[in-house]
């Protein structure tokens, strides 16, 4: 790998491809032209946790900082885009990895061009939003415990968990990081973490514990991602605590994948049954009702619905916010 990303000459041009361009740093860096329009907000902007994320930074530049645990170890990843091409620079021992991912983390493993809208809500925002690609970051634990997380409490709460329990668990992320940033903890640490601070993040035992039994089978999850996403999802839902909605949203991410529906969620099927039925009472069952003229595309529609700004007016919550940590 080291040879594929070895420095070119200063002179080195990019046209219709990928080139290595000169180390002008301590960082590794690679540039890109993509195939069509890419937004790095909406492709990257799912890996994103929450506003305070220690993980993820987009700066004023429009760079998005990620650091990341890969099979390599430690790295973080600076992506910008700039008259028509994407640069990436990487700094860790998870360098080299980062930048070999870095096409598919833009979504050049996505196809949109596979996607037909069926509905005028769908259509106008697919033309309004072309940059959208599904990105695919070959990462599965890093979806997959905020995702656990995320089960039965509201997003804030599970934002504030991932964010206290990263900083507090994991390590310095390498490189000139805009603010201070962390990469995930080990799967040795996240096993070693005390009762008391799940309880001090506000995770319950029963989210606790699936991260647990997650870790402990860490390299055969992360394996997952040689396989297709109906098979990866199997392989996750073999883990007890991790059901449908968990193991959709993590493949989501770490596949790229378009169909991955999310069942099981309180929001998305209103959402959907709204922008396209006028239906806001819509259950899961009506969602995938609505979204089978998009079979293979279904995750593609559901994010295009939500990007249309198309909600039913709210009501009450129905869940109510708690905060086990100051019981």
């Amino acid at each position: 790998m080291a040879g594929r990303f070895a420095p070119r000459p200063p002179r080195t041009t990019v046209r219709g491809g990928d080139a290595v361009l000169p180390r002008r740093t301590a960082g590794r860096v690679r540039a890109l032209v993509p195939a069509g329009p890419l937004d790095l907000g909406l492709v990257l902007g799912p890996l994103r946790r929450g506003p305070g994320d220690p993980t993820f930074r987009a700066t004023p530049d429009g760079a998005v900082w990620r650091a990341c645990r890969t099979p390599a170890g430690p790295g973080t990843l600076r992506v910008s885009a700039r008259g028509g091409q994407v640069r990436g620079e990487a700094w860790g021992p998870g360098a080299d990895w980062l930048l070999h991912q870095l096409p598919d983390l833009l979504g050049a493993s996505d196809d949109p061009a596979l996607f037909a809208p069926r509905h005028r809500v769908v259509a106008l925002t697919r033309h309004r939003r072309p940059g959208l690609r599904l990105t695919r970051t070959g990462l599965v634990l890093e979806s997959l415990i905020p995702s656990i997380l995320e089960q039965k409490v509201t997003a804030d709460e599970a934002y504030r968990a991932w964010r206290l329990l990263v900083r507090r668990f994991g390590e310095p992320a390498p490189g000139p990081v805009p603010v201070p940033m962390c990469v995930t903890p080990a799967p040795r640490t996240w096993a070693l973490i005390p009762s008391w601070e799940w309880h001090r993040a506000g995770v319950d035992d029963k989210r606790a514990a699936t991260v647990l039994r997650a870790v402990r089978v860490a390299a055969r999850l992360e394996q997952a991602t040689e396989l297709d996403p109906g098979s990866a999802r199997k392989r996750l839902e073999a883990v007890p605590g991790i059901g449908p909605w968990t193991s959709a949203e993590t493949v989501q991410r770490s596949h790229g994948a378009p169909d991955e529906v999310t069942v099981g969620d309180l929001h998305l099927p209103g959402i959907v049954g709204w922008a396209l039925a006028g239906d806001r009472d819509a259950d899961d069952s009506v969602m995938l009702s609505l979204l089978e003229p998009y079979t293979g595309q279904r995750h593609r529609a559901a994010r295009l619905i939500l990007l249309s700004g198309r909600v039913p007016p709210r009501r009450a919550p129905r869940m109510p916010r708690g905060d086990i940590g100051r019981l």
